[in-house]
């Protein structure tokens, strides 16, 4: 059985893309810190999705992930969706909570990098993928958008680095685009947000990723499907 491990799949673009690999015939773990939502995501999703609820900053967490995804089937796919924003409004660098800033590197660059370690012994094995979800915002300089903007051009870099240190595995740096999701509307509060594309629209790109032969590199999402 393919097993994918994707963080963050209760909702948004995470649950989107875990719906369509479970479709796909693939065993699919998420996770997410809301235990509830976790559970009630994989439930409607059904047959092929297992929820593992816990904190992917949390090397316990993390370890479990893993091993039960081998004990479900040959870990394949790691897809690092889970991520935080940070405040909401933004604030401007000058004026960023430091130890905030240190939460947000710890969750989205810290823990995927942890998480891959964990997992690439058998990713390496099964010649496998790894999907780092990222942003505009990485390579972009969006006044308010430091510290989610300068984690995310970490993990890309990060993901830069071990394409070219892992060539038994691919690994694909995703940046979807603006969506409709819970942290778009979180990142503009009280704005009517609902002309960004769904999560949905992306999934078509991302499942032609870990489908096809495209090497290990940065995507955006308009360049791989309509």
């Amino acid at each position: 059985m393919r097993t994918a491990i994707v963080t963050g799949g209760s909702r948004g673009l995470g649950f989107e893309l875990a719906k369509a690999l479970a479709g796909d015939g693939w065993a699919v773990l998420i996770d997410g810190r809301d235990g509830r939502a976790v559970s009630a995501a994989a439930a409607s999703i059904g047959a092929g999705v297992v929820a593992v609820p816990g904190d992917v900053a949390g090397a316990a967490h993390r370890a479990e992930l893993v091993a039960r995804a081998t004990e479900v089937g040959s870990l394949e796919l790691l897809v690092n969706n889970a991520s935080v924003l940070g405040p909401s409004p933004q604030p401007a660098l000058a004026d960023y909570p430091l130890d905030v800033l240190r939460e947000v590197y710890e969750v989205n660059v810290v823990a995927p990098l942890a998480l891959i370690q964990q997992a690439l012994p058998e990713l390496r094995r099964h010649h496998g993928t790894i999907v780092d979800i990222t942003s505009d915002a990485g390579v972009e300089g969006y006044a308010g958008w430091g510290g989610y903007g300068s984690s995310k051009a970490a993990l890309e870099q990060a993901s830069n680095v071990l394409a070219a240190e892992e060539p038994d595995v691919r690994v694909i740096w995703f940046d979807p685009g603006d969506m409709r999701t819970q942290m778009h509307q979180e990142a503009f509060p009280g704005e009517d947000i609902s002309d960004r594309p769904r999560p949905e629209d992306s999934v078509p790109g991302l499942l032609e990723l870990v489908g096809g032969a495209l090497p290990s590199g940065r995507y955006l999402v308009r360049e791989i499907a309509p």
